[in-house]
């Protein structure tokens, strides 16, 4: 534990200092232990486990563009994410890992508990055992607060999901020298800090971002703070009930039109191989490429794996409004290219910008405009964060809160609903609800109690 800020981030550099890590962009034809199926052309390792790059086509997607190729991450195993939880001196802690990733941008970020894929927790790799597995592992120890299958990055991944779970416990548990336990306090002051709290992290505290608010509080004045908390309580009226927003979503996945199909990787029309990498014809998107690793601290010393490499820097932002008083999120039901379902809850606008360059303006994502035009007296929250760096090279999103003036419209189209905080939390106890962008927003909601005025 620490009694300030500072001694963590003392521990932090002591650790990141004693470890080695590198990560190399290699050519994908140079990595050992995959190599492209003759027949298909897609990326798959010899052992026939971890995850393989394939090809997709999409058709009928209700999006601005209707249609597409491109290759995706196939890795139809369930991972597990968890957080342990213990109080010390009655003041909850959590439990994290500072690990490599080698995709994070600064190379150690701070992970949950235990991360882990299942050939990393059944030892496909070779490597060491995964510690703290047996806490999330029935019959486990402890109360669990929190276990959901919950979705992957959908645009990149095809129907992945993980297992997030948080488990309080009561007992000692042994604290190995790269874990830390950090109270909920202090998680709250290192999310503000740029690709820090890695995205593993911040979608299992989704699961406990309600847990701060215990409806105790009585929030007086008409401004963003007080909005925030009485969208919190559950005695606070919301726009529409919650049953009201389930039919809303399940008629909006009704009208999902989504088509995929898989296709051979290297039949994916308008991507080709160039120089070591697989890349999009007029430079957007992402690219595959190929990352040679060498690392002390992980469950085998050096491996060499494909990756996603975003080109440009993606806007996952929500709009805010305040409806008599109570603060609301402006949520869309989103058509995502590999969700399980087809459609998920997201935030206001989550898109790459630069994808959207060479499109007429009615093809752009709706309120794009409104929120990179928006004063920076309206923006709550503001800063990059990573995505998940065991599979995405230097993805980095910027993440917003913004709050729209009082006369922003109410009615929006039918794809979009205003939601309280309160709401969207519930939704979170549940899978194929909310995506894995929205969660990270409403962890920033949930932890960022003090900020707001």
């Amino acid at each position: 534990m620490f009694s300030a800020i500072a001694d963590f981030h003392a521990w932090y550099r002591d650790r990141c200092q004693a470890q080695q890590y590198r990560a190399t962009k290699i050519p994908l034809e140079e990595l050992d232990g995959w190599a492209a199926d003759p027949d298909s052309g897609d990326l798959v390792h010899r052992s026939g486990r971890f995850f393989s790059v394939q090809g997709l086509d999409v058709t009928h997607s209700g999006r601005g563009v209707e249609a597409w190729q491109q290759p995706i991450i196939v890795q139809p195993e369930q991972g597990v994410l968890g957080i342990l939880v213990k109080e010390f001196g009655g003041v909850p802690h959590c439990l994290l890992q500072i690990k490599m990733e080698p995709g994070n941008v600064n190379g150690f970020q701070l992970s949950p508990t235990v991360q882990a894929t299942r050939s990393n927790f059944t030892g496909v790799h070779g490597g060491k055992r995964v510690p703290y597995l047996d806490y999330f592992a029935a019959p486990r120890r402890g109360r669990t607060l929190s276990d959901v299958l919950q979705s992957e990055q959908a645009s990149w991944f095809l129907a992945k999901r993980n297992r997030n779970m948080i488990v309080q416990v009561d007992d000692d548990v042994p604290l190995l020298e790269d874990f830390c336990w950090l109270s909920y306090e202090q998680v709250d002051e290192l999310l503000r800090e740029p690709n820090l709290i890695n995205m593993d992290t911040r979608t299992v505290l989704s699961g406990l971002a309600s847990r701060r608010y215990d409806g105790t509080e009585v929030p007086v004045g008409d401004g963003f703070r007080a909005a925030l908390v009485r969208s919190w309580s559950p005695r606070s009226r919301s726009l529409h009930a919650t049953v009201e927003l389930l039919s809303w979503f399940t008629e909006a996945k009704g009208r999902c039109t989504l088509t995929r199909r898989g296709i051979p990787l290297s039949k994916v029309d308008g991507w080709s191989w160039v120089d070591g990498e697989i890349v999009h014809a007029q430079g957007q998107h992402f690219a595959v490429i190929g990352v040679d690793v060498e690392a002390s601290n992980r469950e085998v010393a050096g491996w060499q794996q494909p990756m996603f490499e975003p080109r440009s820097q993606g806007v996952i932002a929500f709009l805010t409004r305040h409806v008599d008083g109570v603060l609301h999120l402006l949520v869309q039901a989103r058509t995502e290219t590999g969700a399980l379902d087809g459609v998920e809850m997201a935030p206001s606008v989550q898109c790459q910008p630069d994808n959207y360059r060479l499109l007429p303006d009615e093809q752009k994502p709706l309120f794009l405009d409104d929120v990179l035009g928006a004063p920076s007296s309206r923006i709550r929250f503001d800063s990059i964060h990573s995505e998940e760096g065991g599979r995405f090279y230097h993805a980095q999103n910027r993440y917003l809160l913004v709050e729209v003036a009082d006369d922003f419209p109410l009615e929006v189209p039918e794809n979009y609903a205003w939601v309280t905080l309160r709401q969207l939390a519930e939704f979170v106890r549940y899978g194929n609800h909310l995506n894995v962008e929205a969660r990270s927003l409403l962890t920033f909601f949930g932890f960022h109690k003090e900020d707001y005025r």
